[in-house]
């Protein structure tokens, strides 16, 4: 690369030019047994100037102990508590002094290579050049499937990893723009991150990147993903019934937060119809407690996020139509079961999507 390659000289080690030094944060909670492969793979890759920051919300098996021994450079922030991702995330941003921030999950390894491919998209002659955000291709199975090659958000709001399950050989090989970066790798520039505010501290776990990505695009900013930065993902969906609460939880909230108004008018009738369908099968997956729990707690955070809403909308540089174009149309996760399977219903959803859109002037 022209613009972003590092500068070195025979002697000294490999160093970012201006404006692409890295922090990269590492938030853990009971993590310990990740860091073996985490933090040697990270700190390899790292260049002269770059530093690493982790964030510990409150591990009780170790993992403060564990960083010291495997990174003895890394910054150790101790959160005081179990603050959940965003809020630790933002806690290590705020310690941080590089121009670009990289996120990356506890259990995420980065292949060799990383370090230079992550800052393609700050050459002048990269197709991202213009992104303000961006992710490396997660992979998973030790490399041989796709974690996620970007995220996607149906207009229900329902979020998830794109591509995932599918053969690596799927992946894309060149840069394309996502409709959000993953938070397992998730590189950002820090004065966009400021702006932006960061993370929503309330969601706690989930939804987190999928709300900063649709704040990007609101914002005028870009989101892409760079193929060639590869890390590994030890991913796991099914993690308890817990995680249904706060899947539901701040898909509400993203929706309010984010979704200009014609485009919330233009959803409303599926949404409601949606929440039929979930409840019955929150009904029948045994969810259902999380899933009155994640009503419950819309309901009594509503009024922070209106206001939310009337802050983020007013500082929108996007208009409605280009915003209902990041929004997926087909249930095509392999996380959805039988709906994601279902050719009539996603035939449906296009149909009723074209004609919300044509009667909102979308």
């Amino acid at each position: 690369m022209s613009g972003a390659t590092e500068s070195s000289d025979d002697d000294g080690p490999r160093r970012a030019p201006d404006g692409a030094g890295l922090s990269v944060i590492v938030v853990t909670h009971n993590s310990a047994a990740d860091m073996a492969g985490t933090l040697p793979a990270i700190a390899a890759e790292l260049w002269a100037g770059d530093e690493l920051i982790v964030v510990d919300n409150a591990s009780s098996d170790g993992t403060p102990e564990r960083v010291a021994q495997l990174a003895p450079a890394a910054t150790v922030i101790s959160s005081g508590g179990n603050l959940g991702f965003g809020a630790a995330c933002n806690i290590g941003a705020e310690t941080a002094s590089a121009p670009v921030l990289l996120l990356l999950n506890p259990d995420a390894v980065v292949q060799p290579g990383f370090r230079e491919a992550i800052a393609l998209p700050l050459d002048p002659d990269h197709p991202g050049n213009g992104w303000d955000a961006w992710q490396g291709l997660v992979t998973d199975d030790g490399g041989a499937s796709v974690n996620t090659w970007g995220g996607v958000v149906h207009f229900t709001g329902i979020a998830w990893a794109g591509g995932a399950g599918r053969p690596i050989s799927d992946a894309p090989r060149e840069p394309r723009e996502v409709s959000f970066p993953t938070g397992a790798c998730l590189a950002i520039k820090r004065a966009v991150w400021e702006e932006l505010g960061g993370f929503s501290p309330e969601y706690f776990l989930y939804h987190e990147d999928t709300d900063l990505g649709l704040r990007l695009w609101l914002g005028g900013y870009r989101c892409g993903i760079e193929p060639r930065a590869r890390v590994d993902h030890d991913y796991e969906f099914h993690k308890g019934a817990h995680k249904w609460l706060y899947l539901e939880q701040n898909r509400y909230a993203t929706i309010l937060r984010t979704y200009p108004k014609r485009v919330l008018l233009a959803v409303l009738p599926a949404l409601l119809l949606t929440e039929l369908a979930l409840l019955a099968a929150a009904t029948a997956g045994g969810w259902l407690p999380q899933k009155l729990r994640a009503y419950s707690g819309a309901m009594r955070a509503f009024p922070r996020l209106r206001e939310e809403r009337r802050r983020i909308q007013a500082d929108a540089r996007l208009a409605a139509a280009p915003f209902a174009d990041l929004l997926g149309v087909q249930l095509d996760s392999s996380f959805l079961g039988a709906a994601g399977r279902s050719r009539p219903l996603n035939r449906l959803l296009a149909a009723y999507w074209r004609m919300a859109r044509m009667f909102a002037g979308i």
